[in-house]
């Protein structure tokens, strides 16, 4: 082959490699024209290679950053550096703005003079947004991580505290001049234990009963409710997917969900408005997954509710939905309701995003997977009775001292001979020694946890019928081999009345639950 030949291969294989590069290319003049840009440099900027010709880095430079480019030029020309590597804004042709990575060296001539400049240019659009994706869910997980551990604490809390309020309440009478003190320390028990279950919520710790649902039978369930939240100014519109595909979830959250997303929408529309709530089925595919991190491909059912208020900027969507985070007013709300929303989806295997523009309204969706097969999911709580108390031996392991006591007190005063270990030698020991009619026992011990003391129990007396309760998050308690299927379980903080109730629940089942 000739040297013409020979050139002529280089020069094509250079033009090829110009543009078709995956990455920005441009060759700018010693006054910052652009002299060749390859087709992704085009393609990052919104502009034509004819149109890119005509002008220099300074017109499509983000004003606040020209002088630093300029700077960095006249010491490239003077062989200060040998190149320079920053990230930069450039405007698009379109007004919006775009951050790269740019790196520039200076090209030059045969006798060393310079000649040209090579900017290489790399989209840092979506790096950044995966790592800011990626920051928001370390945060959520290590707040959630503080919210499940608070709420652990607070519920033994406020077992006590409840538990004696109602105890003392039942003790003064209806006419004593105290009870109404002491049922206000006790309502205020219970809104505590409300914040609590919604710390849990957020962390996705909370205890779920999920069953097999159609999302338009639970949103008919709760129309007339929802018309009531959010009052006459606001239109409330239900468009309902038809053929709608069934999802695995508890019914009383997806309530939650509906209810918080309808009141969060409501607020935001303090003259009225239109409230709009879809179903749909819908297919995730890679490309929505792969810009909606947390999300999974497949089947779903979409929960939407939009409005129509003054929707929110950058900075409030980044922080929406933290625990206590709200632009209400003081007093106005606990900034608990997104979070909860946030958490319950994140527990359901489902996922959450939020569309919004300032003065444009908001749109909340939700998707939650779908299921083809029915799934046997035992909803069925506490069954009714009219006895409160009974004679049985109840042996108590609990080694939160306050929490023993009350509960120990609570049954005696109803009937029942009660058995109090602290640890798991003294729980065994009543094994042996004792006739007992059930185990009620905190999942999380110290030395062995509560399921390993029941198996021990009903190797000694098979007949023992088993209640745990808790005041952990359920990872803890699934760590420790309880909330498999049939198990009694009892979640803190409870009231006596739920206690009582739960007791004669587990003593008069036809059938032994597994331990």
């Amino acid at each position: 082959m000739d040297p013409v030949d020979h050139h002529t291969e280089a020069e094509r294989l250079y033009k090829s490699t110009f543009d078709q590069a995956p990455i920005g290319i441009a060759h700018t003049s010693l006054t910052g024209r652009f002299l060749r840009v390859n087709r992704c440099f085009c393609q990052l900027l919104g502009y034509s290679a004819e149109e890119l010709t005509h002008v220099d880095f300074a017109a499509v430079t983000h004003p606040d950053e020209v002088q630093q480019d300029t700077d960095a030029i006249q010491q490239l020309v003077s062989g200060a550096l040998d190149r320079y590597t920053r990230e930069k804004r450039y405007r698009r042709k379109d007004g919006s703005l775009v951050l790269v990575n740019l790196t520039v060296s200076v090209h030059r001539d045969l006798q060393g003079k310079p000649a040209f400049f090579i900017a290489v240019a790399e989209d840092l659009t979506e790096r950044k947004r995966l790592e800011q994706e990626l920051r928001q869910a370390h945060k959520m997980e290590a707040i959630g991580r503080l919210a499940g551990g608070i709420a652990h604490d607070f519920n033994n809390l406020l077992v006590v505290m409840g538990g004696y309020a109602e105890l003392i309440a039942e003790d003064l009478g209806p006419d004593h001049p105290s009870r109404k003190d002491v049922t206000e320390i006790y309502s205020a028990a219970v809104s505590a234990a409300a914040l609590t279950r919604q710390l849990l919520a957020f962390s996705r710790r909370q205890i779920l009963q999920p069953q097999v649902l159609d999302l338009n039978h639970v949103l008919r369930r709760v129309e007339l409710l929802l018309r009531r939240v959010i009052g006459e100014d606001v239109k409330l519109l239900l468009s309902l997917g038809t053929s709608l595909v069934r999802v695995h979830a508890d019914p009383g959250q997806i309530e939650q969900i509906i209810m918080n997303l309808a009141v969060n929408a409501r607020d935001a529309m303090p003259n009225g408005g239109r409230l709009t709530i879809e179903t749909a089925n819908v297919t995730l595919d890679s490309g929505f997954v792969d810009h909606h991190r947390g999300s999974a491909t497949g089947p779903h059912v979409m929960l939407a509710v939009t409005d129509n208020g003054g929707g929110m900027d950058a900075n409030t969507l980044q922080h929406l939905f933290e625990p206590f985070f709200t632009t209400k007013p003081a007093g106005c709300g606990t900034g608990l309701g997104l979070s909860t929303v946030y958490g319950i989806v994140k527990q359901s295997r489902g996922s959450i995003w939020v569309y919004s523009e300032v003065g444009k309204g908001s749109t909340f969706k939700v998707y939650f997977p779908a299921i083809t097969n029915p799934i046997d999911a035992s909803t069925a709580g506490p069954s009714p009775t009219r006895q409160t108390g009974g004679t049985e031996t109840i042996l108590v392991v609990e080694d939160q001292d306050e929490v023993r006591r009350f509960v120990v007190e609570t049954l005696g005063r109803h009937g029942y001979r009660v058995l109090a270990a602290a640890a798991s030698a003294d729980a065994l020991a009543y094994a042996r020694d004792e006739r007992i009619d059930l185990l009620l026992t905190d999942v999380v011990l110290t030395g062995l946890s509560g399921r390993e003391i029941a198996k021990r129990v009903t190797l000694e007396r098979p007949d023992v019928r088993v209640l745990y309760m808790s005041g952990y998050t359920d990872d803890a308690i699934v760590h420790h081999g309880v909330l498999d299927p049939g198990l009694a379980f009892l979640q803190k903080p409870f009231s006596a009345e739920e206690l009582l109730a739960k007791i004669r629940d587990v003593l008069e089942s036809d059938e032994a639950p597994p331990y």
